[in-house]
């Protein structure tokens, strides 16, 4: 008999809107108030303008014809243009399939024929890829951020809404974003998240985690990953927050932007984490305005966590989930944080069950196993995929996370170890068999597996085991110019075969052990 877990704080009512009348509800009464400042070249967008922004560039989508069953690609580093495109392609009727601007021509391309975009946004660094990447695709029209093309389409667009142009009802039944996730293992797959999903997220969040209009987020993790996009982008725009951007993680950038615009809110994932625990410049930097943080998108240790918190005087709560869950299953809420017992990931958000299944008998288990999870966060599915996502998402709509949980008889939870394969570096997902695919297409390669092994800098990396004979600098070097850079192998180890099982199934846990 199922054993299900409920989370428990009261339920939350989840609107039928869509996800950008919901993020941008209070937009127009914010007026001058900055939603967005970036924090390289000083460019800053109000509440208000980014509402008009959107709506136009929205009525000059749907003016070239992009509309509801579109999809759009965004290829972008953090900055506030990124969120303009974002919700005016949710306007338009559209979907936003996102994509890291470090992913190699190779992987966008896969990703433009998987999605099926027929335009996309992209800043001026990745466009050179994109561009490379539809040529040997899909043809596709890319439009750059910061060039005079992404102005010129803001301004159409204002003409035809001062000409009578009117925008679509979106609805919150649609696909809003289409994120490439590996689940919980092989290759990316297109998660179908609709507006009622993100919705959702947001609003079981609320409860827990109080912005306010008074608050600065740093956003340095980046938008294209669903934690940025979810608990960063939208979730600051949602309550008024304002955000400041950085193109990418650099830890002097950071302290500085801390410091400079008195940030209040830290978003971290556990690198950021341990580089303020141990870098000696962290204490030549006034950081006293950082009240709370949040740390997601991979495990963090608890004794790192210390000394980041002593060092900056932020107590750091934890949160888990998947993409497929838009992303949040449990959270530490701010009153909670320091006060429930280091290391937890807090408890089940509100409208949330989940259960607990030992993944040798499929029984259901008193305090530890596979988390299975069901809410209205759980995305529809994967995009053309029906094996996949029948394999994630079982009977009665639970989402089968691959990641072993356990749970206390306050409701308190704690990973315990990933059932997946995934490997988590820098919290970006780095699936094993897109590796081991590439692998063997060198010429030299007979075999290989790859795993997650212990890595200082980055948590955990790709480690390749490889029958054949190229030498490892050749390999790493061979590899490293076809990935982008969180999926570099880091080291390989040449051995005389790859263990397997009767089926053919890699066995990783020998591997693991030699």
């Amino acid at each position: 008999m199922a054993r299900i877990h409920r989370s428990p704080y009261p339920p939350v009512d989840v609107p039928d809107v869509s996800l950008g009348e919901y993020v941008l509800a209070g937009a127009d009464a914010r007026g001058r108030h900055p939603a967005l400042i970036d924090g390289a070249t000083g460019e800053e967008i109000s509440f208000g303008d980014l509402v008009d922004q959107v709506r136009s560039l929205a009525a000059g989508l749907l003016a070239s014809g992009i509309g509801r069953g579109d999809v759009v690609a965004l290829v972008s580093h953090n900055q506030p243009r990124y969120a303009v495109a974002f919700h005016a392609v949710l306007a338009a009727g559209a979907t936003v399939t996102p994509m890291s601007p470090l992913a190699t021509e190779e992987e966008m391309a896969r990703q433009l024929r998987a999605s099926g975009a027929v335009l996309a946004f992209a800043s001026a660094a990745a466009a050179p890829t994109l561009h490379g990447a539809a040529r040997s695709s899909v043809p596709l029209d890319v439009v750059v951020l910061e060039e005079a093309a992404f102005d010129e389409s803001v301004a159409d667009g204002e003409r035809a809404l001062a000409t009578g142009a009117r925008l679509p009802r979106v609805g919150n039944d649609g696909v809003a974003l289409l994120p490439y996730s590996s689940g919980t293992g092989g290759t990316p797959k297109g998660v179908m998240l609709t507006h009622r999903n993100l919705v959702a997220a947001l609003a079981q969040h609320a409860p827990l985690y109080r912005l306010t209009n008074d608050d600065v987020c740093a956003a340095v993790l980046p938008y294209y990953h669903i934690y940025g996009t979810t608990m960063i982008l939208n979730y600051a725009l949602r309550a008024g927050a304002t955000q400041v951007t950085l193109p990418r993680f650099d830890l002097s950038g950071y302290l500085g932007l801390v410091e400079r615009h008195r940030v209040s809110r830290g978003h971290f994932a556990p690198p950021l984490v341990l580089a303020l625990a141990n870098a000696p410049e962290v204490d030549a930097h006034d950081l006293s305005s950082l009240r709370l943080a949040m740390c997601g998108a991979a495990p963090l240790d608890v004794a790192v966590a210390a000394r980041a918190t002593a060092r900056t005087g932020a107590p750091i709560g934890q949160g888990y989930g998947m993409t497929e869950a838009s992303p949040g299953l449990t959270f530490v809420a701010d009153e909670e944080v320091g006060v429930l017992s280091s290391g937890c990931v807090g408890r089940l958000v509100p409208n949330t069950e989940a259960r607990l299944v030992d993944p040798a008998t499929g029984e259901d288990s008193e305090s530890e196993g596979e988390m299975w999870a069901r809410g209205p966060q759980v995305m529809a599915g994967y995009l053309g995929n029906p094996t996949a996502t029948a394999e994630t998402l079982v009977e009665d709509g639970w989402l089968r996370t691959g990641d072993i949980l356990r749970v206390d008889a306050d409701g308190v939870w704690w990973v315990v170890d990933r059932l997946k394969e995934l490997i988590k570096y820098k919290g970006y997902q780095v699936a094993p068999a897109e590796l081991e695919a590439l692998l063997l297409t060198h010429p030299d390669v007979e075999d290989a597996a790859v795993i997650g092994v212990p890595h200082a800098e980055g948590g955990e990396a790709p480690k390749a085991f490889v029958v054949g004979t190229p030498t490892e600098a050749e390999l790493l070097s061979w590899v490293a110019e076809r990935v982008a850079p969180y999926k570099r192998i880091r080291a390989v180890e040449f051995v005389d075969t790859i263990p397997k099982s009767p089926a053919g199934k890699i066995l990783r846990r020998v591997l693991r052990n030699s």
